[in-house]
């Protein structure tokens, strides 16, 4: 079975409840946008399945309702899926838009997934620390991370039962050898619920949008063994650079130019070397902690620098 094939009979069941459709003619609407038009089959899908959602007269949380998968947070590996969750919330950040009411951890004895609430949802807010069935929210997935979004029809039961997490952190030490390409001070897609990064002004699947501002470091660890792909956000950055946000903005105005900002970090910190803790979603390691090491953590290289200076 073919990519389109396989993306058509997904959106072909969805409406199935809805509209008179079939995966033939999905299919072929899915071939004339990626072939004749030439759209990234991911945007492909968003858009007919949103052009579906209008034929239907229905928004995104009233498709898929019902039905909804028990699962535990580790086994998420599709997107826009419905699923209930047990879980303790672990921590609650700050949001970032006033479209969003709560954002943070959850986890349960699988380890641990980001989820969002929205503000037009009217949920009862959650609690750190808490324990909650949350039944009927949606998967989302973006560069191979997924996490869970609460929406309208989401049901919130508190529990009395405690809910171990399960350690999903992981540790790396290295020297930084890259900062990669969508690094320094980068704009993300203002819509609600959407964080993509925008190339060229362009969100993947907002289009031309006005972007919001953040900071954030894409970043290489060489272990001497193996590479560790490792993501410092808004906050990390700006503790580990000593670059807020407002500085970096009024660098990228004054040099007319946003790569500066990049290229001063890089020149900051390549070639230092890192001990890294956080999460680990899809290849990225989400660097929660850190902290510059004096020499290479390597055993062999210690062992020899200890045996020279003997």
């Amino acid at each position: 079975m073919t990519e389109l094939r396989t993306h058509a009979d997904e959106i072909a069941a969805q409406f199935s409840d809805h509209l008179d459709i079939d995966t033939d003619e999905v299919e072929d609407r899915l071939q004339q946008l990626v072939t004749e038009y030439k759209v990234p089959v991911d945007e492909a899908r968003r858009s007919l399945t949103n052009s579906y959602l209008d034929e239907a007269g229905l928004d995104r949380d009233e498709l898929g309702r019902g039905g909804a998968e028990a699962v535990l947070v580790d086994e998420i590996d599709q997107d826009e899926q419905w699923v209930d969750v047990t879980v303790k919330v672990v921590d609650l950040w700050e949001p970032r838009s006033d479209s969003i009411s709560q954002v943070g951890l959850v986890g349960d004895e699988s380890g641990r997934t980001k989820f969002v609430a929205f503000s037009t949802s009217e949920l009862e807010e959650l609690d750190e620390g808490k324990n909650y069935k949350l039944a009927n929210v949606v998967t989302d997935e973006y560069q191979g991370d997924y996490s869970i979004k609460l929406n309208r029809t989401t049901t919130i039961t508190e529990l009395d039962e405690e809910i171990e997490v399960g350690d999903s952190s992981t540790t790396v030490d290295g020297a930084l050898v890259d900062v990669q390409s969508g690094s320094g001070l980068i704009k993300r897609c203002p819509e609600e619920g959407c964080t993509r990064v925008l190339q060229n002004g362009r969100c993947s699947e907002h289009g031309e949008v006005d972007g919001e501002f953040d900071l954030r470091i894409k970043a290489v660890l060489d272990d001497g063994h193996e590479v560790h792909d490792v993501i410092f956000n808004r906050e990390a950055t700006e503790e580990l650079t000593g670059i807020g946000l407002e500085d970096a903005k009024q660098q990228a105005q004054d040099a007319l130019d946003t790569s500066v900002v990049a290229d001063g970090i890089r020149t900051d910190i390549l070639g230092r070397y890192y001990r890294v803790t956080g999460p680990t979603l899809g290849r990225y390691v989400l660097a929660n902690e850190f902290e510059q090491l004096r020499r290479p953590t390597d055993t062999a290289a210690m062992l020899a620098e200890a045996r020279a200076d003997q």
